[in-house]
Order: structure tokens, then C-alpha cells, then sequence
């Protein structure tokens, strides 16, 4: 044994070939932390020291392989000074140099995922071989950053400046087909034959067969591309990249500018760029932002597995109500491996359900995502039925007929005396009580919301709504149900609207109250969209369909009449009562016609205009900046009180909840990370300027004491001495 620690052993092997080996002793993955990199340091004095190696082998004893650098750990040297950090990020750098620098071939074989770190190591290495399951990728830039620990560097010196700019700037996991086409790897192997075919292919190497000291001085050597080629690549990614980020997300662009800055740098001086550069970028209030929606990912996947240890299995579940939605659900169960139910009161609604289902399937066929005979098991995983005949089986029933209360309490009485008593009622609503539905049930302790949202196979999000007799193990069936359709559950309280549409309606009210003052909703719309929005509230509004939104706003103001009850008529009431019900119908806020692709493209309707007028003032112009601040302050200010009420036990699920289900920026990291990058004192002078708009401009008594000692909603990172 050449070395021999808690993350990392070295043992000589045959015909001289060591072997370096990741296997984190108390950890269930490798990745590289403080303890990690300081025995990777006395890993490579040892392999320095020793005598009689010809070759080495990078493997790890894990099914990954390494799956990063610990973002909780080095994440709070972010807080410190940009010097400081360079210094910091020079070591490993320096680590991944001095492997690389051995004086025989070494060989990364890479059985599971390599991403991040993991992936800049195996780039250090002269030869790389794959498994054909295995991953691979540089994913920096979704947390706002670039690769720091010389993934820039090497990367366009392996596989070309084009395929590392999409590498770089997608962060997306490459499989082994893509990175054998773009020469990331130099071999694929099936799992069980990777060992035996990496070590012949080291022994090739080391007999001089492979060329590896001329890849490497490459690897280490200016990118091979002359001063035309270069502008060529990088300023047409630059423009490119531009128009898809909207100047949003800097990291990609910082990427490219960091490749080409140092494409015409030797190795050394090339990750001295990459590392200054790198700092600056973390710096910035996005990668704070973005690196908070991770941590907050894993908050919620840390309280996800809790619940699930309380859960009962569900082995089969049942959907009562078919149509788009029901279909939705079904497909999702069973795509998912859940075999489900479908029930409808007619044909119709069993045909459009399964239309719904297949149709997604197909589309997954279609793009190469399942094969035929895998579609064909999932649609046999639906069964379709018009009467209750096998609903003593099921674990778990979801209810999705129509949002209407006295419907659904109709329709949940009939279903309790179908199931067993132990059975997990659960039903799909955006707004309605889930006390009032539980009001009348044998068995309320089972009973509880399960709010999806639309379309069910896009938006990742699931509320779990807890009403007030609703028992543990209920909510931890539904949350273990959600995970396994491959949704991310968040557990709410009851109230009005819940969490989600609760703290969406203020931002519509928000709208409704510029419209009424003058603004053009076109511009409104366009001011949301800079802003980050994928749409503005409009557009929103006719996606969602303006007579839903007319539905659930009226929820809303019964619910909170002191804030959410307009005294005047809004745009919203207008669109509704002409008629106009957005996409639905092809004319709401905007008109729809059909685009070559066959969805819909939203086009201006001047007649908006006139039939807005009786309720809108002279128009007037307002800044950017004031629309925003009369947009975003209702929606702040319902989050602090759905906080306050414990509607959400966290900013952390509170902010995760608007990402996943309205698509708030997520480079803004939600509204508590918007109101922490304001500040919470300069925050709440802001809405005492808007005072007079009335209660929901009006900050909570603990958002003041907040703003006064100077609190946020999440703790500012200490930075960590190097």
C-alpha cells in the first residue's frame, strides 16, 4: 500500500500499474471537500516518492465516480475577498497540475458520474475511459459560476473550443455516446468489462503504444486555433449565448471570455485567468442566488426523505376524474412505475384522459427518451374504469374533478365508503379549503390536498396541503407518492389559495391596480419579462385562462378581503366578461393564432384597448424600476405573512415553491432572497412609498422589527479562512 487514507488509497497493482482509488470512508458518494483535497495532496507526495510506477489508474470504489466539489463547504469561501478566494482555488488547481504532471501515463476510469471537480480531475488525466452508464459534465454555470479547478482550460484543449463552449455554457450531463463523439473519452465500456479494458489500455501506454506524453504536452499547450478562427468561435458564441441568457445569467459569458482570453496561454498561466475570473463571478448577486436554490434543493430533498420515513408504500393508486388533468396524473404514476386507476363518469373523459396520457408518451418515443415496447408498459400501467369495482385495492386515490366545492365534497363522500379505511385521500385544488372538503369525511386524519400544476408532466411542483386533522402519516404517503412521481413535494398548512396562487394573486393584484393607474399591460408585460419572468401577468393570466384566474381571485378576496378585495373594476373582470378566456378561446389580454409548430403565438389585439378604457386613467409612464417595485412588493409581503402564519415553515421552501410553480426568476432565488438582495430595511422604505396603494403595500410589524435589526431572511456565509 502505497498510501492509505479515509477518502483515497493508492496500491500497486501488476507490471508496475498503480492504482489511485476514491472510496470517502463515511460519505455514501465521493466528492472533494477540505479532507479529500489534503489527502489527494499526500496521495500524489506518495506517488512522487515511490519507485517502480510505470502507470496510473484513477478509479473510484463507488457506483459514482466523483460527483463534485462540496458546494457547502467551499461555497462560504465565496464571502471572502476575491483574492482570497484565487489563493483558495490555486490549491487544488496546483493538485490536479501535479497529477497531470506525473512522469508516466495515467488513466481515469470513469464507472459512474463525474461532474463539476470530478469531471476537471479525469480531465487532468492523459487517457479517459467510460462506462456506458456513466455521466459526465461541467454544471458550474447553474449555480452561477464557471468551472474553476481548470475545467476551461483543458476542456477546449480535448475536445475543441465549439463543443467546450456548449459543454461549458448547457451545464448539462453528457452521456458516454456524446462524449466518445466529442472525444471527452477516448473508450466506452459495458460496467463489467470497464476495469479489465481500462488497465490493457494503461499497459498500452505504458509500452508506448498511445502517444499519451504528446496528449498531454497538447492538453498543456495553447488551444490550436490561429487569431481568425478564434474571434470566429467566440465572439459568435458571445452573441449567441447573449440572446439566450437575455444578460441575465453573466457565467456563460464569463466562460467564453475566460477560453478565449487564454486560449493563446500555456497551462499554468491559462488557470491563473481562469481562477481571477472565476472569483468575480462569485462574487455576483446570481451565483448567490443560484447557489442558494441549491442548498434550498437539498433542504427540501433532506425534509422529503424525513417525511418518507413515516410513509405507508403505495403500491397502486387510483385518479378519480380523467380529462386533461386525470390523464396528466395517470401518465405521471405510470411513466413513473406506479400502476394507477383512471376513473370517469363517461367515455368521454376516460378517451381524453388516455389521449392525454399516450400523447405525452408518444412525444417521449418520438424524442428518443423510451423506447415503444417501455410506452407500451406504461399505458398497460393505466387502467381505465367507469365504476368503483377496484378501488379496495388502492393505496392512494387522487381526486381531479372540477373545482367546485360542493362537487368534490359530492364526490369525496361517495369515494370514502369505496376504499379501504386505511386508504390516502388526497384532492387535487388550487384553492378550495381542504378543511371545508374534510368538513363531512369519516375519515378527515386521511384526507388532504395534493395540488398539481398545469401541464402535470412540466411543472415540477406538488403542494401538499396539511388541513387541520390531517395525521402525519398521510402527508408522508402523499410526500413519498409526489417524490416517486418524480415531483418536488413541499409540505404546506391550509389556507386560501395555499401557498403558491396565496402569494401569486397580491402579484396579480399588483397588475390590475397599474392598469387601472395608466400603465400599458404591454409594457407591464415586457418590464416582468426583463425582470425574469418567463412571461408577464397578461400573458400569464391568458395561459393560465382568465376565467380561472377570475375563479380563484374571487377565492382569494373572500379569503383576505382586507387586502385581496379590489374596491374597482379590474382588467382581469373586464376580459371576463367579454368573453375573452385567453388561449382557451384564442382572445384574452392578447390574440392567439396557431405558428407553424402548431402552438399558440400571442399577437397585439388593439381592441384590448377600447374595451379597457371605461376602467383605466389617462395613460401614463412609469419607470421600469416603479413597475417593478408596484409588482413585486404585494407578492414580498405575502410571503413574509404565509411565513409569519406558518403557512411555510421556511423561506427556503417558501422561495422554492415560487420557482417551481410560477417560474419566478430563478437567478433572483425567489422572493426572500429578492428582499435580502434589496435589503430588508431599504425594502420596506420602499413600500411606505406606496402606502397609500393600501394593505398589500403595507409591510408586516415583524418585517419591521426585521428591517430595524438589520435581519434577512437568510443568514449572510461567513467566509472560511484558507
Amino acid at each position: 500500500m502505497i498510501y492509505d487514507g479515509k477518502a483515497i488509497r493508492v496500491s500497486m497493482l501488476e507490471n508496475g500499474i498503480a492504482e489511485l482509488c476514491f472510496d470517502r470512508q463515511d460519505e455514501s458518494v465521493n466528492k472533494f471537500d477540505r479532507h479529500t483535497l489534503g489527502e489527494l495532496e499526500d496521495a500524489i507526495k506518495a506517488l512522487t516518492a515511490a519507485t517502480g510506477i510505470s502507470g496510473l489508474l484513477l478509479s473510484s470504489a463507488k457506483d459514482t465516480f466523483i460527483v463534485g466539489a462540496d458546494i457547502t463547504e467551499f461555497g462560504s469561501y465565496f464571502a471572502g475577498p476575491e483574492e482570497q478566494l484565487v489563493e483558495w482555488l490555486m490549491y487544488p488547481n496546483n493538485l490536479f497540475s501535479a497529477l497531470e504532471d506525473l512522469p508516466f501515463p495515467t488513466l481515469a476510469a470513469i464507472n459512474g458520474t463525474a461532474l463539476g471537480g470530478g469531471m476537471e480531475l479525469v480531465l487532468s488525466a492523459d487517457l479517459r475511459v467510460m462506462s456506458t452508464n456513466a455521466r459526465i459534465g461541467l454544471p458550474e454555470v447553474k449555480l452561477g459560476i464557471m468551472p474553476g479547478f481548470g475545467g476551461t482550460v483543458r476542456l477546449p484543449r480535448v475536445i475543441g473550443a465549439d463543443n467546450a463552449i456548449e459543454w461549458i455554457c448547457m451545464g448539462s450531463e453528457q452521456d458516454a455516446d456524446k462524449a466518445l463523439k466529442d472525444g471527452a473519452v477516448d473508450a466506452v465500456f459495458a460496467p463489467e468489462a470497464l476495469r479489465e479494458q481500462a488497465l490493457a489500455m494503461l499497459q498500452l501506454a505504458v509500452a508506448g503504444d498511445l502517444g499519451w506524453q504528446a496528449r498531454r504536452e497538447a492538453k498543456k499547450g495553447k488551444l490550436q486555433l490561429n487569431a481568425m478562427e478564434a474571434m470566429m468561435v467566440f465572439e459568435t458564441a458571445k452573441g449567441y449565448v447573449a440572446g439566450q441568457t437575455k444578460g441575465q445569467y453573466p457565467a456563460p459569458i464569463m466562460a467564453i471570455k475566460t477560453m478565449q482570453k487564454h486560449a493563446s496561454m500555456e497551462r499554468d498561466k491559462a488557470i491563473a485567468v481562469e481562477a481571477k475570473n472565476f472569483a468575480q463571478l462569485a462574487k455576483s448577486s446570481e451565483c448567490e442566488s443560484l447557489v442558494g436554490l441549491f442548498l434550498n434543493d437539498q433542504l427540501l430533498k433532506k425534509k422529503a426523505k424525513g417525511w418518507e420515513k413515516q410513509a405507508r408504500a403505495i403500491n397502486k393508486a387510483a385518479v378519480l376524474g380523467a380529462g386533461i388533468m386525470g390523464g396528466g396524473i395517470a401518465y405521471q404514476s405510470a411513466y413513473k412505475g406506479t400502476p394507477i386507476l383512471m376513473k370517469d363518469i363517461a367515455e368521454a373523459g376516460i378517451e381524453l384522459g388516455l389521449n392525454e396520457a399516450n400523447k405525452l408518451l408518444s412525444k417521449r418515443v418520438e424524442k428518443g427518451k423510451m423506447t415503444a415496447f417501455e410506452m407500451g408498459s406504461a399505458l398497460n400501467r393505466i387502467r381505465p374504469t367507469l365504476s368503483y369495482g377496484e378501488f379496495s385495492s388502492v393505496d392512494a386515490v387522487v381526486e381531479a374533478v372540477v373545482e367546485n366545492p360542493k362537487v368534490k365534497k359530492a364526490v369525496l363522500a361517495e369515494l370514502e365508503d369505496q376504499v379501504r379505511d386505511d386508504c390516502v385521500i388526497a384532492t387535487n385544488t388550487s384553492t378550495i379549503s381542504i378543511d371545508l372538503l374534510a368538513a363531512d369525511l369519516k375519515r378527515p386524519q386521511n384526507f388532504l390536498g395534493m395540488h398539481f400544476f398545469n401541464p402535470v408532466h412540466m411543472m415540477p411542483l406538488v403542494e401538499v396541503i396539511r388541513g387541520s386533522q390531517t395525521s402525519d402519516e398521510a402527508v408522508a404517503t402523499i410526500v413519498s407518492y409526489a417524490r416517486k412521481m418524480g415531483k418536488t413535494p413541499i409540505v404546506v398548512n391550509d389556507c386560501p389559495g395555499f401557498l403558491v396562487n396565496r402569494v401569486l394573486f397580491p402579484y396579480f393584484a399588483g397588475f390590475a391596480g397599474l392598469v387601472r393607474d395608466g400603465a400599458d399591460f404591454q409594457k407591464v408585460d415586457k418590464v416582468m419579462e426583463k425582470f425574469g419572468f418567463p412571461m408577464g401577468p397578461a400573458y400569464l393570466l391568458d395561459v393560465v385562462g382568465i376565467d380561472t384566474g377570475h375563479h380563484a381571485n374571487e377565492v382569494m378576496a373572500a379569503g383576505f378581503p382586507d387586502r385581496m378585495k379590489p374596491d374597482f373594476k379590474t382588467a382581469m373582470d373586464v376580459m371576463y366578461e367579454a368573453g375573452r378566456l385567453g388561449q382557451k378561446n384564442s382572445k384574452g389580454f392578447y390574440q392567439y393564432e396557431v405558428d407553424k409548430k402548431g402552438k399558440p403565438k400571442k399577437v397585439v389585439d388593439a381592441a384590448v384597448y377600447d374595451l379597457l378604457k371605461p376602467v383605466v386613467a389617462a395613460q401614463v409612464e412609469l419607470s421600469d424600476e416603479q413597475i417593478v417595485q408596484r409588482m413585486m412588493i404585494p407578492m414580498c409581503i405575502e410571503i413574509a405573512r404565509c411565513l409569519e402564519e406558518g403557512i411555510v415553515e421556511t423561506p427556503a421552501e417558501a422561495d422554492m415553491g415560487l420557482i417551481f410553480g410560477i417560474g419566478f426568476p430563478p437567478f433572483r432565488g425567489g422572493a426572500c432572497r429578492y428582499m435580502d438582495s434589496v435589503g430588508l430595511g431599504r425594502f420596506v422604505e420602499i413600500c411606505d412609498q406606496y402606502a397609500d396603494l393600501g394593505k398589500l403595500y403595507q409591510p408586516t410589524e415583524r418585517m419591521r422589527a426585521m428591517a430595524a435589526a438589520g435581519e434577512s431572511w437568510f443568514p449572510k456565509a461567513a467566509a472560511l479562512s484558507a
